[in-house]
C-alpha cells in the first residue's frame, strides 16, 4: 500500500502542476513549493538549532500558536520553523513573527522527506491536530526525532482504521507523544496499542482566549456600527449568504449587518453586494465615505474577522451549509457573542458543546434563522444570557498549552 501511496503523490504532484495553469490557488500551490528548500538553505545553517511545527492551513497554525510561543520561550536558542500544506494558511500567515522561517512543505515523497529533514535537523517536531504525511513520518522515525502530536483529534472513519491502512498507522509510531483534545480520541490510539497518549483539550481556547488581552479596535468598524445593534457574518459561504441576504432586504429592525466572506473573489463581492437592498458598502471603497449612513458592510479583505467579532451583537458563524461544516465559533465566542451557524458542525466538538447549552443556535433553513435572528435581536436578555455562555465555556476550557509544555 506504501508503494500505491508513492505513486499517487508522484502523479498528484504532476497533475497539479497542468492544473495550476488554470487555477490561481493551485498556482501558489505548486510555486510556492518550488523556493522551499532554496529558503531553507538560504536561512538554516547546519550549526543552527531548530523546532519545526507543521499546519495544515490558516486554522491549525492559529490553533497551534499558543504552543509556538511557549516552546520559542523555553527553547530561544533554537530557530522555529513553520511549514503549511495550503495556500489559505501559508499565504496568509507566511510573513508571521513568531517563526524564524516559514515555508511551505514540500510534497511527502521519500526523497523530499529527506532532504527537508536534512535541511532542517530539528531537535522536535510538532504537528498541529492532524495530517499524517508517512514519509515525513517514517523518516523521523528512523532519525529518532522527538515527534509531538498537538490537538490531535482522531475518528472511526480514517484510514489509520481500515483494513488497508497498515502503513499509515506504522506510520503513528514516529510518535513520541500524543496529545489529544478527547477521551475518545484517546481511546482510538489505544485501541492500536498506543499508550504515549494525553487528553490536553484543545489549544484554540488558549489562543483565542489571549484575543481578550490584546488591542481589537478598529475605528472604521465603530463608525460604521454607531451604537447600532449589529449582526456580523463570519466566513459566509453563498448557501450562508442567501439566507442572511433574505433575511437583510425583508428585515424591519434597526439593526446592522457585516458580512466577512470567506471567498472574497471581485465578481462573487460584487454578486453579493447587488443582491442586497438596502445601502451597502465595501471595505476597498470606504475612503471618504461617511460609513455611519450605511445598513450593510461587506469586508472584501482578509485578516480582521476576529476583530470585527468584538463588535458583534449576534454573530452568525458560515460554513454550515457546507462540507466539512462550520467555520470557527470561538472566535465570537471568547467576545461573550450568541452564536448562529447551519446544521454541519458534527466535527467540531466545539460547536457541538455551544449548542448544547444553547448558547450557540443551529439553523436548517430560512425559517429557522429568522426566528433565531429576530428573537436575539428583540431580546436583549437572551442575547446577553447565551453570549455569557460562550466566554465562560471558553474560559473553563483554556489550559491545553500548559498541558502540553509541562509534559516535554
Amino acid at each position: 500500500m506504501l508503494f500505491l501511496y508513492n505513486l499517487f503523490v508522484v502523479f498528484a504532484s504532476q497533475a497539479l502542476k497542468l492544473v495550476a495553469t488554470f487555477s490561481p490557488k493551485i498556482k501558489l500551490f505548486v510555486d510556492g513549493r518550488k523556493v522551499a528548500f532554496p529558503t531553507l538553505e538560504q536561512k538554516i545553517k547546519p550549526s543552527d538549532k531548530t523546532i519545526w511545527f507543521h499546519a495544515a492551513s490558516l486554522g491549525e497554525y492559529e490553533q497551534g500558536l499558543p504552543v509556538i510561543e511557549k516552546i520559542k520561550e523555553k527553547f530561544p536558542s533554537h530557530k522555529i520553523v513553520v511549514t503549511f500544506f495550503s495556500p489559505s494558511g501559508y499565504e496568509v500567515r507566511k510573513n508571521n513573527t513568531v517563526a524564524d522561517v516559514t515555508v511551505y512543505l514540500p510534497l511527502d515523497t521519500k526523497k523530499n522527506a529527506q532532504q527537508f529533514l536534512k535541511l532542517i535537523h530539528p531537535d522536535l517536531v510538532f504537528f498541529i491536530k492532524y495530517e499524517y504525511w508517512p514519509n515525513y513520518l517514517f523518516e523521523l522515525k528512523k532519525l529518532n526525532t522527538k515527534t509531538y502530536l498537538v490537538s490531535g483529534i482522531l475518528r472511526k472513519n480514517q484510514l489509520f482504521f481500515k483494513w488497508y491502512g497498515g502503513f499509515y498507522r506504522e506510520a503513528l509510531d514516529a510518535f513520541t507523544y500524543f496529545f489529544v483534545q478527547n477521551e475518545t480520541s484517546k481511546k482510538l490510539l489505544q485501541q492500536l496499542g498506543k499508550s504515549n497518549v494525553a487528553v490536553s483539550g484543545d489549544t484554540r481556547f488558549d489562543r483565542v482566549a489571549t484575543i481578550l488581552e490584546k488591542d481589537n479596535s478598529l475605528d472604521f468598524i465603530s463608525d460604521f456600527k454607531n451604537n447600532t445593534l449589529t449582526i456580523v457574518v463570519g466566513s459566509s459561504w453563498p448557501k450562508d449568504e442567501d439566507l442572511i441576504v433574505n433575511f437583510i432586504n425583508s428585515n424591519k429592525y434597526n439593526v446592522k449587518f457585516i458580512i466577512a466572506p470567506h471567498n472574497i473573489k471581485e465578481e462573487q463581492i460584487q454578486n453579493l453586494k447587488n443582491s442586497i437592498t438596502k445601502k451597502t458598502v465595501l471595505f476597498s471603497e470606504k475612503e471618504g465615505r461617511n460609513l455611519a449612513d450605511f445598513d450593510v458592510f461587506i469586508i472584501d479583505t482578509i485578516g480582521i474577522l476576529t476583530k470585527i467579532y468584538s463588535y458583534a451583537d449576534i454573530a452568525y458563524v458560515g460554513g454550515g451549509f457546507g462540507n466539512p461544516g462550520v467555520h470557527n465559533v470561538l472566535e465570537p465566542a471568547t467576545f461573550g457573542v450568541p452564536i448562529i451557524i447551519g446544521p454541519n458542525y458534527s466535527h467540531f466538538a466545539e460547536a457541538i458543546a455551544l449548542v448544547n447549552m444553547d448558547a450557540c443556535v443551529a439553523v436548517a433553513n430560512q425559517k429557522e434563522l429568522n426566528e433565531a435572528l429576530e428573537n436575539l435581536i428583540r431580546n436583549a436578555h437572551i442575547r446577553n444570557e447565551k453570549g455569557h455562555m460562550c466566554s465562560t465555556f471558553v474560559q473553563m476550557n483554556k489550559g491545553a498549552t500548559k498541558v502540553i509544555t509541562s509534559r516535554l
